[in-house]
């Protein structure tokens, strides 16, 4: 059954206004707050995350990479307001949040849906493809694509009736996720997380998962999939261990991200009351296994799944109906969909590769400027888009999506592991070409200091 939906889709040209999208973090992981308890009232209007450089941390470096403050509205008035518009409908809310500030109110609504949203639902009908330019989606959803993409593969699925989900509950959350994700942030933003949807929904269509998975199972790999990085910093697990950041205090400097990102997504859902319909029993049920999800991302770990996936797919001993070995798998495909960037289209992997390792690059250049040892492959004056991305299909994305292959010899997997093969070829000529140049330029600037020299001085 087709479910019909308008989606909230804003012109190109106006971005969300901060006073519509204003909260920044749904948990504040500070020693005056426990894990999700309230947070102090004085610090409500200047929320900006879990993750952020307090000028009270002494031991913490005085970073501002999160969002600017916003201003204008005093403390009290923007809590009203925004406590007011969160208990609005959803027409309501879209209505009356001034979403459409700026535009003469004579146009109709339906008439700006259908010009800057239909697009959209053109692309939507090809959501299963592979080639699926998520870039795209995201500019013409006016930077929407999380919440719209979501909403539309729950829908798709039948999931919203089938488990009673309240519209809006489930729309209030998806907003607070996509605001939750810092999209000042070059990779690790809410793009990259709708990304990763779009990625797992092709994985679940799969007919190993497919005819296997429950719809309990694709709930939880969608949600996770949504919410899988939800308040990345920008900076890696070794940045907050090296400077004595409280998050990796509080997970002792294991998984400290994704223990985060778990974390914060509990919160939400719990915020928003999302599963409150259900036994606490089946919410508490839900909320571990998302975490047990969410925390298989941890590419420190990576051998450990693989290993264990690898004797699995040898011994033949993975059984579908079995719930375990369903979790697992669904850990395999939110693993792989987390870094499938390599296995895109070379227009769309290049765009990837780019943005990942600019978010290296700034990370290098913060623990420069504080004299920090520049954590690996973030020195950009050693480090090049190329090699990066050589070493990481080489040693990280080969192995993993070869074992896949092995698990679901599909027509996907073999376009996966294709398009891999070409953009590693596409980085080493790229990188070989460089190298050419490089040199070059080295040889004709030698020659040009070697003719500056007097012939006086020269000796015989």
């Amino acid at each position: 059954m087709e479910v019909c939906y308008q989606l909230p889709v804003l012109p190109l040209d106006r971005p969300v206004p901060k006073h519509v999208l204003s909260r920044r973090g749904a948990i504040s992981f500070s020693s005056s707050s426990s894990l999700f308890g309230a947070p102090d009232p004085r610090q409500l209007s200047q929320r900006r995350g879990a993750i952020s450089y307090d000028s009270s941390d002494q031991t913490a470096l005085y970073i501002r990479m999160l969002a600017r403050l916003s201003c204008g509205s005093s403390p009290a008035d923007s809590g009203t307001e925004k406590r007011v518009h969160r208990l609005l409908s959803f027409q309501r809310y879209l209505h009356s949040s001034r979403l459409l500030r700026g535009i003469p109110q004579q146009i109709p609504l339906h008439i700006l849906d259908e010009d800057y949203s239909g697009q959209a639902r053109c692309m939507l009908e090809k959501v299963g493809s592979w080639n699926f330019d998520i870039f795209l989606f995201d500019k013409l959803t006016n930077g929407n694509s999380l919440i719209t993409l979501t909403l539309h593969l729950l829908n798709q699925y039948g999931l919203v009736d089938l488990f009673q989900l309240d519209m809006v509950k489930l729309w209030r959350f998806l907003v607070l996720v996509q605001e939750d994700y810092h999209n000042d942030n070059p990779y690790h933003n809410s793009v990259h997380a709708a990304d990763v949807t779009q990625a797992m929904y092709c994985y679940l269509q799969e007919p190993m998962l497919s005819k296997s998975l429950t719809s309990y199972d694709i709930l939880l790999g969608l949600l996770a999939a949504a919410t899988h990085d939800l308040d990345h910093p920008g900076v890696n697990q070794p940045f907050l261990i090296k400077t004595d950041h409280y998050l990796a205090t509080l997970y002792r400097n294991t998984s400290v991200l994704e223990n985060h990102h778990w974390k914060s997504a509990v919160g939400l859902l719990r915020e928003t009351g999302l599963f409150s319909h259900l036994p606490p029993e089946d919410s508490m049920n839900m909320e571990r296994e998302l975490g047990s999800l969410i925390l298989a991302t941890d590419i420190s770990r990576q051998n450990d799944y693989l290993s264990r996936f690898r004797t699995h797919l040898d011994q033949e001993s993975l059984g579908l109906s079995n719930a375990s070995h369903r979790h697992f798998v669904l850990q395999m495909a939110l693993k792989c969909a987390d870094i499938c960037n390599p296995c895109r289209p070379w227009e769309l992997s290049k765009q990837w590769s780019e943005k990942v390792t600019e978010e290296f690059f700034e990370q290098g250049d913060i623990e420069k400027k504080h004299k920090l040892q520049v954590s690996p492959l973030c020195d950009r004056e050693t480090n090049t888009v190329g090699n990066i991305q050589i070493g990481f299909m080489t040693y990280v994305a080969e192995p993993l999506f070869g074992e896949w292959a092995r698990f679901s010899d599909t027509r996907l997997s073999q376009t996966m592991l294709g398009h891999m093969g070409l953009n590693k070829a596409s980085w080493g000529g790229l990188q070989a070409e460089q190298t050419a140049i490089s040199e070059e330029t080295e040889t004709s600037a030698r020659g040009s200091r070697s003719k500056e020299i007097p012939q006086g001085s020269r000796k015989s």
